[in-house]
């Protein structure tokens, strides 16, 4: 049953949707997927077209908006708003430490988590969007990695589009994760320049700090063991419009003197414990980097592999020769799972996963090269989760897209420009740009 409630502005409805698990198996097993409609408060009662609004992450819940914040309130202006989890996010059947071993053991359970990449999410959609719509098609945005699932619902189901919207989101249609680490841990080391050119303070803190991780063994009060690996794993905020200041503010406070010496404060351990834990959102680190697998070879921790290539983000060797020390982006290693409490119990299911050499293509070259589905799509200038140069060559390869590639913004640009992005990229899908 559907529930409805009221916030500024809004009209809000609880909605829930049965799904097959395993789309080639309708008859098999089910999961429920969770959604929010969203309508302006003066047109709830209009019948209206459809926007449906695909998170980035992967492993995140759709946004919860009170009101009318960031872009929704201009999409509220001519359309019907669905914010979807996809599977195995927020409330649709979440995929946790805690559930997943109702599937068996590691093995199960990777193979359960094969079936939560941007190909089932489509087909998700699709099974839902006669319910919701009526049969009709609807307008999809796409952000980060909703912008990989809107990539592939022009692969796999473009008569369910009307228009499809990109923000931070275009893949590279046939990169391995090794390609996309290699392109991206350069761009890491040039944000992390940016961030010490602006706060120069910062290159001795984040020193101290290393130094104290490296010579001590720290636990988080959550459990997490805090090394100097997570340590610099916290310059995943540098992607954000506003994630250098915060990470200039997270190091400006993080000792405190104490009879025993100098030790981390709580008010700093407080905070960075909230940025590491995966307990929120532990897909991501299960399946992120199972998103670019298209082929028979396996990912094989792609992202700890590959930093070896760039000595530079050795911490201790930036230490002992008085180099600044290099954060790190959007990455996941398998220390993660020896670190993070969230984590530890599928360690081994994170390892088969990395492992497998049977993943199936995600995207549909021939049929993106012959695209009639309106497509914009905002690519932002060195954006550091997904790189520039792959976004704008995957824009060359669909037919009618059109960008609007721009430095005003970092990846989070839809929630920092809000309504001005949506507007953009609505005048450039009508051609009125």
């Amino acid at each position: 049953m559907s529930v409805s409630y009221r916030q500024p502005g809004v009209v809000l409805t609880d909605r829930r949707f049965t799904v097959p698990l395993d789309h080639d198996d309708p008859s098999g097993e089910t999961i429920e997927l969770y959604a929010r409609e969203v309508v302006a408060s003066d047109k709830a009662g209009q019948d209206l077209p459809w926007l449906l609004y695909l998170q980035g992450g992967p492993g995140f819940g759709a946004n919860r908006f009170v009101g009318k914040e960031a872009w929704l309130g201009r999409a509220l202006q001519e359309y019907r708003v669905l914010l979807l989890d996809q599977r195995g996010t927020g409330h649709s059947t979440p995929a946790n430490r805690q559930t997943l071993p109702l599937r068996g053991g590691p093995a199960a359970q990777a193979d359960h988590l094969t079936r939560f990449r941007a190909d089932s999410i489509v087909r998700d959609c699709e099974a839902i969007r006669p319910e919701v719509t009526g049969g009709a098609p609807w307008t999809v945005l796409g952000q980060s990695f909703g912008g990989f699932c809107a990539v592939a619902y022009l692969s796999l189901a473009p008569e369910g589009l009307d228009t499809a919207l990109i923000t931070g989101g275009l893949p590279s249609l046939d990169a391995h994760a090794d390609d996309v680490y290699r392109a991206a841990y350069p761009r890491v080391e040039r944000k992390v320049a940016a961030h010490y050119a602006r706060y120069p303070q910062d290159v001795e803190r984040a020193r101290r700090i290393a130094d104290h991780l490296l010579t001590r063994e720290v636990v988080l009060p959550n459990g997490y063991r805090f090394t100097v690996e997570a340590f610099q794993s916290l310059g995943i905020m540098l992607g954000g419009s506003d994630g250098s200041h915060r990470l200039h503010f997270l190091l400006e406070d993080a000792f405190v003197r104490t009879p025993g010496g100098p030790e981390l404060s709580d008010a700093f351990q407080e905070q960075a414990q909230g940025l590491l834990s995966y307990a929120g959102h532990p897909l991501y680190a299960l399946v992120h980097e199972a998103i670019y697998a298209q082929d028979a070879r396996p990912t094989a921790w792609s992202a700890e592999r590959v930093r070896a290539e760039f000595p530079r983000f050795d911490a201790a060797k930036a230490l002992a020769g008085d180099e600044p020390l290099l954060f790190t982006g959007e990455t996941v290693h398998p220390w993660m799972f020896d670190c993070d409490p969230a984590l530890r119990p599928l360690r081994e299911t994170a390892a088969l996963i990395a492992a497998r050499t049977d993943w199936t293509p995600l995207y549909d070259a021939a049929r993106l090269a012959v695209n009639e589905v309106p497509v914009a799509a905002a690519v932002y200038h060195d954006d550091m989760y997904v790189d520039t140069a792959h976004s704008l060559r995957t824009a060359r390869a669909i037919r009618g897209l059109r960008t609007w590639v721009t430095d005003e913004f970092e990846h989070d640009g839809v929630r920092a420009g809000g309504p001005r992005v949506l507007d953009r990229l609505l005048a450039l899908a009508r051609d009125e740009a």
